[in-house]
């Protein structure tokens, strides 16, 4: 277990699926947490009587994103971690969606943590060690990714972002990415067609499953920890060993029936 205790952390989309284990553990290893998003959970983001405190915040509004920093600065004094989690978008094909979904997806996929992170800069690099950044990619943005051609793009250039604000920032801070593979959570159930889908999905990965949300947040913790003091402008593949091409199953498929 990693040690965060006296860490102040932002972790955006915090009550999101992914969100929500990301502050957890962080909860768990001692850090102050602060998660943000455009609704307040229904339930409270807490691990073990330890609760992260919520801040509501449209991180596409450069003001109110703004007005969380300062906030953040003036009741802590510090901020020493920011996990850019919040992201997403609904699928649609690329000839049908219209520019302002378009538009709004990539605001919220690679504006809104661009813009974040400038303005967390200042704060992430007052420590007395470097500031940490995280951005969340997704596979989508490192192959192709048909039905999602605006978020697979934005994710990208995040990817990009990540790359050249670590060679800019450093040594102050550290930006790293976390390229997200297929996840099991609850948003999934009706795109994956429930249980039985997302078994179909597992048996066509090395791991034989899919990421747990849990898997994702380690991989963050252990990124924004000492063991990483190395470590800037990587992007970590959390997959499970990647997506087997497709042609592979049906070659395969095509043998078992002779």
């Amino acid at each position: 277990m990693h040690d965060f205790s006296g860490k102040i952390v932002l972790v955006t989309g915090g009550a999101g699926h992914i969100g929500r284990a990301i502050c957890q553990h962080f909860l768990a290893a001692g850090a102050t947490v602060i998660a943000c998003g455009r609704r307040e959970p229904k339930v409270q983001i807490a691990h073990a009587g330890r609760i992260a405190r919520f801040m509501c915040a449209d991180i596409r509004d450069p003001e109110a994103s703004q007005q969380m920093v300062d906030t953040i600065t003036a009741d802590y004094g510090r901020l020493d971690i920011l996990v850019n989690n919040a992201g997403g978008g609904p699928p649609v094909a690329a000839a049908a969606a219209s520019p302002t979904l378009t538009q709004k997806i990539i605001a919220l996929n690679l504006i809104a943590p661009m813009v974040l992170s400038q303005q967390a800069h200042s704060a992430l690099a007052a420590g007395d060690q470097p500031g940490v950044i995280i951005n969340i990619a997704s596979v989508s943005g490192v192959r192709p990714s048909p039905g999602s051609a605006a978020y697979g793009a934005a994710k990208a250039g995040l990817v990009s972002v990540t790359q050249s604000s670590a060679m800019e920032w450093g040594p102050d801070v550290r930006v790293n990415a976390v390229v997200v593979g297929l996840v099991h959570n609850e948003a999934g159930h009706e795109h994956y067609g429930g249980e039985a889908g997302f078994r179909k999905v597992a048996d066509m990965l090395p791991l034989k499953r899919m990421a747990d949300p849990a898997d994702i947040a380690r991989a963050v913790l252990m990124l924004c920890s000492s063991d990483a003091a190395y470590i800037s402008g990587a992007s970590l593949e959390v997959h499970g060993g990647g997506e087997v091409p497709v042609f592979l199953h049906l070659a395969s498929e095509a043998q078992q029936s002779r």
